[in-house]
């Protein structure tokens, strides 16, 4: 992808032209601004949905954490599809724009379902009884498509607003300044995300448990469209990537190229296969991709035959591609085996927005006699310890770090990935610990038979496993999208970026097939998973899931063991100490961690 940035001409008092630049820190104002009104909006109208769902929809436990689950996956799913609409044919900008519009027509939609009675089914009479009339169909149509509409709307925002602020800096020649700018920047986008939620978690949450869900639901919508108004304002301050054409159909071409060749010899010598530097120029304004022995069956792309070149010398790009395009899929192949453990610490951590906050929900809340905080308040603990985390891990952590290890900074993203894998294995392990205790005292007191009963138990058990989520977070995620921006190929960090937020998608189905299947093994032998959650055994459930994530752990340590990280050709500019530090001469093993671009 192309990106120019655009000088603009002025004439100031003696009427002489002054030119002045796109991009740079006057717009990251806007960008941020948009981004916190963006994220307390969707917090604030994802955190509590289990509770509107069972509440006022009167939707069974399983049939709630289900469909969150599965428009969470769908959420993270259309970030795909955004990527390639933001690449190929609108832009960044635009991409973020409808984006933000479809999850606004999403939020209105909810609004009318939480005021109109009509758009919700009769209030369960007693309130504390378990048979409750169910959604009609109408109703849960107008739930979907809301819901539909704010998956489309994430999708387009997702994938772009992140590399639509690191594109504010691309026009900087100084490759380390560019290195620490981009690791601070993820930080400072994490940071932002957090302190959004944090805000929602607390202010809508408690609007939506006590005042009401048409102004629980109002305020986000509120706020989306004010980040909307917030962006396009800045529009003329905007570097404006153009659209260079899709990573994913170049993949598409590599592919059907190497199934064409299938049955041709790759040849011994590698500087037989097919090499354009011009035609790579847009591409890898950074460096070409060095061959790499791997995954031979691609190199057959990359073998000329007669008919591949036309007279005037261009590729036909379906039967032929250049060294560089078929190392742009190899590098995604690589990276998705370690990428893949992050899916099940998305599958861990979609929990804590369904069965712990109806574990809350029976638990004692009350800070003081007549204040009592919201069961999906308690997410604040998870970002509140996220914020704190990314500021002591920047601040205190990586100079101590970098005295043992003598990085710059100071654990590779590899090992910030594990630190935060294990992490989160404590934290689920915590979360079945709590339970059995939470079940026991409800046994002891005689409320087994009471799932909407106040178990004397202080919901403030619940918090070592949010905070220990969070920490897990600030090492896990953060270090999971420096991997995938530093290895994926130049021209497709878009889809880096939708791979980070796909891990969330798989992570989301995950969780609905795991919660069916425990749901359907245990049915008759226990019912771990039960609208009468006192009844139910979730500290087992737990316990599956702590067993699955140290598995997942393996899993990572042995990929991370066999990673090949990507060898770059630099483009010719003077080697800052950084380059030298992080250039790859040639294909290795991991080594210590640290890969090309890596700071």
């Amino acid at each position: 992808m192309a990106t120019t940035t655009v000088a603009e001409s002025e004439r100031d008092g003696s009427g002489e032209q002054k030119k002045w630049k796109k991009g740079g820190y006057k717009t990251l104002p806007f960008i941020m601004a948009n981004e916190i009104c963006d994220k307390f909006a969707t917090a604030g109208f994802n955190s509590n949905l289990i509770t509107y769902l069972t509440q006022q929809l009167n939707m069974s436990l399983v049939d709630a954490s289900n469909t969150l689950a599965n428009f969470g996956g769908t959420t993270s799913l259309t970030v795909v599809l955004g990527a390639f609409a933001a690449d190929s044919f609108i832009g960044r900008f635009w991409s973020i724009v409808a984006g933000s519009l479809f999850y606004q027509i999403g939020m209105l939609g909810l609004v009318m379902s939480a005021v109109v009675p009509a758009l919700r089914p009769p209030p369960c009479d007693p309130p504390s009884s378990t048979n409750c009339p169910r959604p009609s169909a109408g109703q849960l149509a107008v739930l979907y498509v809301s819901m539909l509409c704010t998956c489309l709307g994430t999708g387009g925002i997702r994938p772009s607003v992140v590399a639509f602020g690191a594109d504010q800096f691309d026009q900087l020649q100084d490759a380390e300044a560019w290195a620490n700018r981009k690791r601070r920047y993820f930080n400072v986008y994490f940071f932002t995300m957090g302190s959004a939620t944090l805000l929602a978690l607390t202010l809508v949450v408690y609007i939506q448990e006590n005042v009401g869900w048409g102004w629980g639901f109002g305020i986000p919508a509120i706020s989306m469209f004010v980040s909307i108004v917030i962006f396009v304002v800045a529009y003329p301050l905007y570097v404006r990537a153009k659209p260079g054409g899709s990573a994913f159909t170049r993949v598409a071409q590599v592919l059907v190229a190497a199934v064409r060749k299938r049955s041709v010899a790759v040849p011994e010598d590698t500087g037989m296969l097919y090499q354009d530097k011009e035609l790579d120029a847009p591409i890898s304004t950074k460096g070409r991709l060095l061959h790499t022995d791997n995954i031979k069956c691609l190199d057959r792309a990359a073998i000329v035959k007669p008919g591949d070149i036309s007279e005037s010398g261009q590729p036909n790009l379906w039967r032929l591609a250049t060294v560089h395009r078929v190392e742009e899929l190899k590098a995604i192949v690589r990276m998705l085996p370690i990428w893949s453990a992050g899916i099940i610490l998305a599958t861990a951590g979609s929990h804590n927005g369904s069965f712990t906050i109806m574990q809350a929900r029976t638990m004692e809340r009350h800070i003081t006699r007549t204040v009592e905080i919201p069961p999906a308040t308690l997410s604040i603990f998870t970002t509140g310890t996220t914020l704190v985390s990314i500021i002591c891990y920047d601040r205190v952590f990586v100079p101590l770090a970098r005295r043992v290890t003598g990085l710059p900074s100071g654990v590779t993203y590899f090992q910030r990935m594990g630190i935060g894998l294990t992490i989160a294995v404590f934290g689920v392990a915590s979360a079945a610990l709590v339970e059995t205790r939470r079940r026991h005292t409800a046994v002891e007191h005689g409320l087994l038979d009471s799932p909407k009963a106040i178990v004397p138990m202080s919901v403030f058990w619940l918090i070592p496993q949010y905070a220990i989520h969070g920490i897990a977070d600030a090492f896990a995620s953060v270090g999971q999208m420096e991997f995938l921006y530093d290895q994926a190929p130049e021209s497709m960090r878009s889809t880096a970026v939708a791979l980070f937020w796909l891990c969330g998608s798989f992570g989301s189905y995950l969780s609905t097939v795991l919660v069916t299947v425990v749901q359907r093994a245990t049915r008759g032998h226990g019912d771990w998973l039960q609208d009468n959650i006192n009844r139910g055994r979730i500290d087992n459930y737990y316990w599956l899931i702590t067993f699955i994530m140290v598995v997942n752990l393996g899993h990572y340590l042995l990929c991370f063991h066999y990673y090949t990280l990507k060898p770059l050709d630099l483009a010719d500019e003077p080697a800052s100490d950084l380059d030298k530090e992080c250039e790859l001469p040639s294909p290795q093993k991991n080594g210590n961690g640290d890969g090309e671009g890596m700071a």
